[in-house]
């Protein structure tokens, strides 16, 4: 089981974050209240993950974070605050922050970018193949994702940029499910309501430009998302 440190003033949202990333996420969440609590936690035990609030009494987030990161090099670190200045993005990176999520925000969005994170962390050879993977096969036609364009023997069609994003993240899930969530947070970076019905557009899309090919299927998972089925 993943240990993860959280540090959270506001005694709430802490508690409301740490029940539900254990029971959904199955992870062991330790919560502390302030910054100089959770640096003696962390010094005291061994974690796989720390989430910090930025604006915590005694020490903040970024201070906390710039601490750990110099006992800990490769610890994953995400910050949560409701600062949304491009200032305070650029200082949380700097610091060595992994991620960084804005206030408020929806938990299960949050459990998305942690599990992204352990992802790249556990297995970086793969997540960076995955990463660098450009060109797919699907059915009778060939996806080039960096030209964004879908050809086959007597036609190609160009993309647009959301779609060839979408029609990537299908392929390297083809025959598996791919998350309504998942696509949005990693396209849009916000799984709301609008940028879900931007995205059954760009679906119903590419449907249409893979129509020709009776062997492949984009289909609705009902409750969870999409599959690109090839046969």
């Amino acid at each position: 089981m993943k240990k993860i440190l959280l540090a959270e003033d506001d005694p709430n949202l802490g508690m409301l974050l740490q029940d539900y990333l254990q029971l959904k996420g199955k992870f062991e969440v330790v919560l502390c209240q302030d910054g100089e609590e959770a640096l003696k936690t962390f010094n005291k035990d061994h974690f796989d993950m720390c989430i910090f609030d930025v604006m915590m009494p005694k020490k903040d987030g970024f201070t906390l974070g710039k601490e750990i990161r110099r006992l800990n090099p490769h610890i994953p670190i995400i910050f949560a605050t409701a600062k949304t200045m491009i200032e305070d993005k650029a200082e949380a990176y700097n610091l060595g922050g992994d991620d960084y999520i804005t206030k408020p925000f929806r938990i299960e969005e949050l459990l998305l970018r942690i599990n992204a994170l352990f992802k790249r962390v556990s297995d970086p050879e793969k997540s960076e193949a995955s990463d660098q993977q450009s060109k797919f096969d699907i059915g009778n036609y060939k996806f080039d994702y960096t030209a964004q364009l879908i050809t086959n023997a007597d036609s190609q069609q160009k993309l647009s940029t959301k779609e060839a994003e979408l029609l990537r993240l299908l392929c390297l899930k083809k025959n598996e499910v791919l998350t309504r969530e998942e696509a949005l947070i990693s396209i849009w970076h916000d799984d709301n309501y609008f940028n879900g019905r931007s995205m059954d557009v760009f679906l119903s899309k590419l449907r249409k430009y893979l129509k020709e090919d009776p062997k492949v299927e984009i289909i609705n998972v009902h409750g969870k998302g999409y599959k690109l089925l090839v046969s």
